[in-house]
């Protein structure tokens, strides 16, 4: 079997519903995985819309998620820090946490959450930026997998 992500609250490629939007209760979905490669020490996920208009925007940067968890819970927390040594960065709001889809205008964009396995740990303090975790997990990852989902306002 091959790393893969999913939601009960949406599949791959169908509608992200309007709770986990800032149309609604902009709180972040469940997340699932399985099967991650031997040699797994932790996982992080970054969740963005490479369709917004201005650069790409980023909604979820969460990483140092231990090896045997299997998932996100709905409803994560905001806090810079977590549970177990989880950690959330700074997304495009400037804030930590997930921020859910808000696209201008009505516009369909998507929304990609990319689950990577790591062979460490990373030592990144809570609220570091896509770019640093990109960084830092640099030749460090043993896998990718992501889960894409759609959104427009109405």
């Amino acid at each position: 079997m091959a790393f893969g992500l999913e939601s009960t609250a949406f599949k791959n490629g169908g509608s992200i519903p309007k709770k986990y939007a800032c149309d609604g209760e902009d709180v972040s979905p469940p997340l699932t995985w399985a099967d991650a490669p031997n040699g797994t020490k932790s996982f992080a996920l970054i969740c963005d819309d490479p369709d917004a208009p201005i650069l790409t925007w980023i909604h979820w940067v969460i990483y140092g998620i231990p090896a045997d968890r299997q998932g996100l819970k709905e409803r994560m927390s905001t806090q810079e820090a977590l549970e177990e040594g989880i950690m959330q960065g700074t997304n495009s709001w400037r804030r930590p946490g997930y921020g859910g889809p808000c696209p201008p205008g009505r516009t369909t964009h998507r929304y990609i959450f990319r689950l990577y396995a790591l062979d460490v740990k990373l030592d990144l303090r809570p609220g570091r930026r896509k770019k640093d975790l990109e960084k830092a997990m640099r030749g460090h990852i043993l896998a990718e997998t992501q889960l894409m989902g759609l959104y427009a306002r109405a």
